[in-house]
């Protein structure tokens, strides 16, 4: 697989993660800043590498597996492992200037 349709398999993931919410936030996981890293293997297979907002997070459960079941949802992709992280540790920092905005943050 080239590089760039593994950049284009890549963006697709994004695009899928852009429809999903925190449900008692208003923003997307992406631009909230939930999505550490998207890794797309030769075989298919994607790996993503999130958080949560906290640790206590009612969504723990879920929410990472509606992330795996929609990646798995793109014809690209085989496989999906969503692997959950707490370091670092999830800051308001980390969302984009567009959930800010969103967040009357700015």
């Amino acid at each position: 697989m080239t590089d760039k349709e593994l950049e284009e398999i890549g963006d697709k993931i994004i695009r899928v993660l852009k429809t999903i919410y925190d449900p008692e936030i208003p923003v997307d996981i992406y631009e909230l800043g939930l999505i550490y890293d998207v890794f797309v293997s030769d075989e298919n297979n994607a790996k993503i590498l999130m958080t949560l907002t906290s640790p206590n997070c009612p969504v723990a459960e879920t929410l990472p597996v509606e992330v795996e079941d929609k990646v798995k949802t793109l014809k690209d992709i085989n496989e999906c492992e969503v692997e959950i992280t707490f370091d670092p540790t999830w800051t308001q920092d980390m969302m984009s200037e567009e959930a800010k905005l969103e967040l009357g943050m700015l």
